[in-house]
């Protein structure tokens, strides 16, 4: 007989159902995350990838019950948090696993603090309000963390304020923030943008450094592909509100299948190759109000286009060893030569 705690650690840390996410807009709403799926195991990194646009923070804002109140919601679909669907959890129970169970690290660190609280208030809050600890207990603990992801003179920049540090100490200090209370589930939304390339590197090592020694789970937002490979498990790529592929780090950057995420792979400058311009993706992710009700919803970027894609949403289909692709070329009804000549 499988016993309770066994059971759960079969559980997947987070699964995802069918997420819908939407917008109102002039009284109506469009969705802007439609029909996603994905889970993330207990101590694996899932790095979700895609132009701007295409619904990666919005799907991580609807985990977070962060979505702007009256305007975005959740309309449909399944959250579940170790087994539990977190989708109509109110504020009260979702404060008692979010920054303890689940934490975020912001896009803009400069933006995510409080400008006029120091550092080590803003890390003492969150250690406040889940451990049963005193203002001074908070205070030393805060001390440690931020000797923990790297900061220097921590006994000092924990009563300074946000501006008065650079943005890789900011992004340090909201690391700092999010893993206080050794959360089980850690959703980094573009943890690098803006940081130049060492600091980069330094804060991805501290991340994955972070992931080991706490034995959690990790959920990257991100454009970079380089950050994917980096330090990523498995990925999701989206586009418009949709994920249409998800493989391993190694099945995707060897075997890339979807049109959308090959041209994204020809977009990566090359060292052994001099070229004057980058590859680019003709076009735009459409905006919420123009997406396509039916077809593929890259059809009209897609050099690989048929008529057919205009006309039918593929779906994610396995196409060997776990790799999903959701494109027409790879769907099995259709005959075999029209997809093999279409690839």
């Amino acid at each position: 007989m499988t016993s309770k705690s066994a059971t759960s650690l079969q559980t997947p840390l987070l699964e995802v159902r069918n997420l819908q996410t939407g917008f109102k807009i002039d009284k109506q709403y469009y969705n802007a995350v439609e029909g996603v799926s994905f889970t993330v195991d207990r101590k694996q990194i899932v790095g979700i990838v895609g132009e701007s646009g295409c619904g990666k923070s919005v799907m991580s804002l609807s985990i977070m019950h962060l979505l702007p109140k009256g305007i975005g919601k959740v309309r449909g679909g399944e959250i579940l948090f170790e087994g539990t669907d977190i989708v109509g959890y109110n504020e009260k129970k979702m404060n008692n696993i979010r920054g303890k169970d689940i934490s975020m690290i912001f896009q803009e660190p400069m933006t995510s603090l409080n400008p006029v609280f120091t550092i080590g208030y803003q890390i003492s809050e969150v250690l406040l309000n889940h451990q049963d600890i005193t203002k001074n207990e908070a205070r030393a603990k805060a001390v440690t963390l931020l000797k923990n992801v790297g900061i220097p003179r921590a006994d000092q920049i924990v009563d300074e304020y946000p501006h008065q540090l650079s943005g890789g100490m900011r992004q340090r200090v909201m690391i700092a923030m999010a893993i206080a209370c050794q959360p089980k589930l850690l959703i980094a939304d573009e943890p690098t943008t803006a940081l130049d390339v060492t600091v980069q590197a330094q804060i991805l090592d501290l991340l994955k450094n972070i992931q080991e020694v706490n034995d959690m789970s990790i959920m990257l937002i991100t454009h970079d592909l380089g950050v994917v490979a980096e330090i990523c498990d498995v990925v999701l790529v989206m586009y418009a509100g949709k994920i249409v592929e998800r493989a391993t780090v190694e099945d995707l950057f060897e075997n890339p299948q979807h049109p959308y995420t090959q041209l994204l792979m020809q977009a990566i400058p090359k060292m052994e190759e001099e070229k004057e311009r980058l590859a680019t993706i003709e076009g735009l992710v459409p905006s919420v109000k123009d997406m396509p009700e039916v077809g593929c919803r890259f059809a009209n970027r897609c050099p690989k286009a048929m008529p057919e894609c205009m006309q039918i949403t593929p779906r994610l289909e396995d196409t060997k060893g776990g790799h999903e692709v959701a494109c027409l070329l790879y769907e099995e009804s259709w005959p075999r030569e029209e997809r093999v000549g279409a690839r």
